[in-house]
């Protein structure tokens, strides 16, 4: 049992920082994980992970060998010496940023704050948002940033689902108020992560984020775009892909999609694009990004509706299976995901929809369970919509039993009762 105090204490035990609290406890860095909903705390006390990307045998021995605890108290974090900002920076209704966790979380810290402390901030944000947001409510406390404390931006980079790349092997980006908070901050780091990047200001991280988030968008816009010429050229796209990728320099290839899902990648734009009207500034190239694929639930609806046509059906009355509602394969992630929307859409158009998700077993907002995936509900569907490719799904077994499948994802091979994205 470890019984040196917490070094680390991290705000918000979700699908960022719980990982992050499990790196710095492998590491031998004692953690001490600040929560506000009581259950969770009962769970990582109890050893029981509610993360996919955190089993339970990993969990259990490090809160059992006193390297990791939850709390609910705030107070709890004025013995730790570092203080790492782990809260959801979601859109209000008006698309716009909305930084009230970690503006209510700066409030809360200031009070207990001591000299010392360094407080890092992980949360995707604007840049600016740790100097002129974060920093000044800290210095409430009486204290000045850069100087009796060290502030500091560190961007998350999970992908959740992922193995190939963790928290600890995804090179850590860091940038401080001053030299000495860059420092201290990568020194921290440094004990859990195999490579910390120093970069020269916050300003610098907080940008470096949103770029690789946009950079995805973006180009999943391209190949979206692209997705919906060839369909009108009757064109395989997934072809045109794979060709293109055998073009060993110049070339990355992306997958299109029924939209984009996650926090990061439909969220970050909008971060960027609301700070740069203050600099008189239009993002025109990511804002049509953002357009083209916020359309693509609708063009899949659309084909959906081309494919029940050929058999002399309408959407309308017609029976429809939903193949995956996560926004990504191999997770229960829901997040913006473009499942619902199509769900929703469906609907509209009076469609009976079910759906089969082994990682999502409800919808409860949707008054939906996942269904059993067998021969005979399959054949019991008027149609299959693929929308997330979850590993370890018998898809010879779609392709055969369904009456026509709508493969959004490249899942299955052609067949006369496949319509391909």
């Amino acid at each position: 049992m470890n019984t040196e105090a917490p070094r680390v204490g991290i705000v918000g035990l979700g699908y960022v920082g719980l990982p992050l609290a499990v790196t710095f406890a492998q590491a031998g860095v004692p953690v001490l994980g600040l929560e506000a909903i009581r259950s969770k705390v009962d769970d990582v006390n109890s050893g029981q992970s509610y993360i996919e990307d955190v089993p339970n045998d990993t969990l259990k021995p490090l809160v059992d060998d006193g390297l990791l605890k939850a709390t609910t108290s705030w107070d709890a974090l004025r013995s730790v010496d570092t203080i790492i900002i782990c809260l959801p920076t979601p859109l209000n209704e008006h698309r716009e940023p909305d930084l009230s966790a970690v503006l209510g979380a700066a409030d809360s810290l200031a009070q207990r704050l001591r000299a010392g402390h360094l407080v890092v901030l992980e949360s995707t944000t604007y840049p600016g948002t740790t100097r002129d947001e974060l920093a000044p409510r800290l210095e409430r406390s009486g204290l000045k940033a850069g100087k009796d404390f060290h502030v500091a931006f560190s961007p998350e980079r999970v992908d959740p689902g992922r193995e190939d790349w963790t928290t600890r092997t995804t090179p850590k980006v860091v940038g401080g108020l001053t030299p000495e908070c860059t420092e201290r901050a990568a020194a921290v780091y440094g004990q859990a992560c195999d490579t910390v990047v120093r970069v020269g200001s916050p300003e610098v991280a907080e940008m470096t984020k949103l770029l690789e988030n946009i950079f995805r968008g973006v180009n999943i816009a391209l190949v979206n775009e692209m997705a919906v010429l060839c369909d009108r050229m009757d064109i395989d796209v997934w072809e045109v892909i794979d060709a293109a990728s055998t073009k060993p320099f110049g070339f990355m290839p992306f997958r299109p999609g029924p939209g984009l899902g996650g926090h990061c990648i439909p969220i970050d734009p909008f971060y960027l694009t609301w700070k740069a009207r203050e600099y008189d500034f239009h993002t025109e190239f990511i804002e049509l990004a953002g357009k083209i694929n916020s359309n693509m639930p609708a063009f899949c609806v659309a084909k959906v509706a081309r494919a029940l046509n050929s058999r002399r059906q309408a959407v309308n009355g017609s029976r429809v299976l939903v193949m995956g509602v996560a926004y990504k394969k191999n997770v229960n992630d829901m997040r913006e995901s473009p499942a619902l929307t199509i769900i929703d859409m469906l609907r509209a158009d009076g469609a009976q929809v079910s759906y089969h998700d082994a990682f999502v077993p409800q919808l409860v907002r949707k008054g939906l369970a996942s269904i059993e995936l067998t021969p005979e509900t399959l054949a019991a569907h008027d149609a299959v919509v693929i929308v997330t490719d979850h590993d370890g799904t018998d898809w010879d077994m779609v392709r055969t039993h369904a009456p026509v499948v709508v493969d959004l994802r490249n899942a299955v091979p052609a067949a006369p009762n496949v319509w391909k994205l």
